[in-house]
């Protein structure tokens, strides 16, 4: 396994200033926004998809480095209620996967993407019990009318330009845990499977491993995150929590970097996980803790991935 780093933690700094930064931090891959959410400052899509020359001249700034570009990320959402919006939203997803392709980079991360309720409705609603019923009828709308049809065409886009979609699970969206990813999985296709990141499961109580174990080779890509639970906080009020991030004293969670919202062992369990199921590829730290700066924060995540993540293949049981 490699580790890199998401360079949306960079966005303020040029593109071969924001590679120059993930060497210095001791990295060896990147993974670099496409549009959405996460903007798309180290990524002019549109010239790259227009100029074989561009594209040879962006990938040789990454390589020069000794770096590899991991997978473009686009977290949006296409199936937003706002056509308008979903249809940006989905066009910014074709240019990537096409973009991938001629990158050679096998990945594309996002979101599931979140409905309406009904049809008409103008917001996205996100259902987080059976009870009163209309909200099953909300779920039925928007997984069979709305989401599964999208990604079913959608990714039989992806797997002609030879490119696995990734989700994110990610509250707030349809997709949010791993359930809801293998349902999507299972109705859309194989190169349909997750961007498995530790921190949202975390303060849903989800036990990574177990995720990791569910999950098997279904994850094509991880994040390196971490989530401190502030458990006076949600003795009090539960894990939901919608006080701005800003709110720390006062909320039920709160990002961090890697071992400081749980400990070195525990990484070590979700590293020895990946290994068991197969995954040999990127840990991308996802830098977004409000405690530290991003120099010091992604500094201290690579040396707790350092420690934790294996690199060398394990070779032959000799002893057995």
């Amino acid at each position: 396994m490699r580790i890199g780093v998401f360079t949306a933690l960079f966005q303020n700094l040029p593109f071969e200033q924001a590679l120059d930064k993930a060497v210095a931090a001791g990295v060896t891959a990147v993974e670099i926004g496409a549009g959405g959410y996460p903007g798309s400052q180290h990524c002019p899509v549109d010239e790259l998809l227009a100029s074989a020359g561009s594209r040879s001249a962006y990938l040789k700034a990454i390589h020069s480095r000794g770096l590899i570009l991991s997978a473009l990320s686009v977290h949006n959402n296409p199936v937003h209620p706002d056509q308008a919006f979903a249809r940006q939203s989905d066009e910014v997803l074709r240019k990537a996967i096409r973009l991938a392709q001629m990158l050679e980079v096998p990945v594309v991360n996002g979101f599931s993407g979140l409905p309406a309720g009904a049809p008409g409705d103008s917001m996205p609603n996100w259902v987080t019990c059976p009870w009163p019923s209309e909200f099953l009828q909300i779920l039925d709308y928007q997984w069979n009318q709305v989401t599964i049809p999208y990604w079913r065409e959608l990714g039989a886009f992806a797997e002609a330009h030879g490119i696995k979609i990734a989700f994110e699970m990610h509250p707030g969206m349809l997709v949010y845990n791993v359930e809801t990813l293998l349902l999507l999985r299972h109705a859309v296709g194989p190169m349909l499977g997750c961007n498995f990141d530790p921190s949202h499961l975390f303060w849903n109580g989800v036990d990574p491993v177990a995720a990791i174990r569910a999950l098997g080779d279904a994850i094509f890509h991880v994040h390196g995150k971490d989530v401190y639970v502030d458990h006076l906080n949600v003795e009090v009020n539960g894990c939901n929590d919608s006080k701005p991030y800003q709110q720390i004293p006062r909320r039920a969670w709160t990002f961090r970097t890697i071992g400081y919202g749980h400990d070195v062992k525990v990484w070590k369990d979700i590293m020895s996980a990946l290994r068991l199921v197969g995954y040999d590829y990127v840990v991308s730290i996802e830098h977004e803790d409000a405690l530290m700066s991003t120099d010091e924060g992604l500094r201290k995540a690579v040396s707790t991935l350092s420690e934790v993540l294996m690199a060398e293949s394990p070779g032959r049981m000799f002893w057995a």
